[in-house]
C-alpha cells in the first residue's frame, strides 16, 4: 500500500532533529554529517502515521557487501564523490534485524527511513560547491528508495544563516516500480498536534 500522507508527532521529529543538528555542527568537508533512522508505525487507508523513531548504524565502510556495492555500482553511476564512506548509507544488518522485531513486538510497522540532507553547497569541499542539494531526493536517494521500496522516506535538510540553523523535511515514496529514473512522488507531511 502506498500512503499519500505521512503523520508524525513532533516529538518524534525533535529527537531526529537534534542528532541530525549535533552530527551537523560536528562536520568538516571530509567528513559529512551522517544521520539515519527508521521510521515505524501503522498504515491506514493512504495514511502512514509515524509513532517512533529508531536510530540505525551505517556499515558502509566495514561491510564487504556494501564495500563492493559502492565500488561496483554506485561509484560509476554517482560520481567519486561517494568513495567517501560517510556518503551513502548501508543499514547495519542487526540493527535492521533489531528494528523489526521491536516493531513485531509492538503491533507496528516498518515503515520507511528519514535521513539527513546538509547543505553541502555552502559547507562542503570547494569541488562539490557546485550541487544543490535540499529536502529533494538527490539520484543517489532515488536509488536507495528504489531499491528498499519502503513507502516513506523522510528527507531533513539543514540549513545554515547567519542567525540560525533551520530545518526543511518532506516526504516521499519510491518511484514506481520499474522505473527508478522517474520522479519520486511527493507525500503530504502533517504533524500531530496533542
Amino acid at each position: 500500500m502506498n500512503p499519500q500522507t505521512v503523520l508524525i508527532d513532533f516529538d518524534s521529529l525533535k529527537f531526529f532533529i537534534t542528532a541530525a543538528h549535533d552530527e551537523y555542527q560536528a562536520c568538516t568537508p571530509k567528513q559529512p554529517p551522517s544521520c539515519f533512522a527508521i521510521l515505524l508505525g501503522t498504515m491506514e487507508d493512504d495514511a502512514a502515521t509515524v509513532t517512533s523513531i529508531e536510530f540505525a548504524t551505517n556499515v558502509r565502510a566495514t561491510d564487504p557487501v556494501a564495500l563492493e556495492e559502492f565500488k561496483s555500482s554506485i561509484e560509476p553511476c554517482f560520481g567519486s564523490a561517494y568513495r567517501n564512506s560517510r556518503r551513502g548509507f548501508w543499514c547495519a544488518p542487526g540493527d535492521l534485524l533489531r528494528i523489526h522485531r521491536l516493531a513485531e513486538r509492538e503491533g507496528i510497522e516498518v515503515l520507511g527511513s528519514i535521513h539527513l540532507h546538509p547543505d553541502w553547497q555552502r559547507i562542503g569541499p570547494p569541488e562539490e560547491r557546485g550541487l544543490l542539494i535540499s529536502e529533494e531526493p538527490t539520484p543517489m536517494d532515488r536509488y536507495m528508495f528504489d531499491n528498499s521500496r519502503y513507502p516513506v522516506n523522510m528527507i531533513c535538510y539543514l540549513e545554515s544563516s547567519t542567525r540560525t540553523v533551520s530545518a526543511a523535511l518532506a516526504a516521499w515514496g519510491p518511484p514506481p516500480e520499474g522505473e527508478p529514473d522517474a520522479p519520486c512522488p511527493r507525500l503530504a507531511l502533517r504533524f500531530a498536534v496533542s
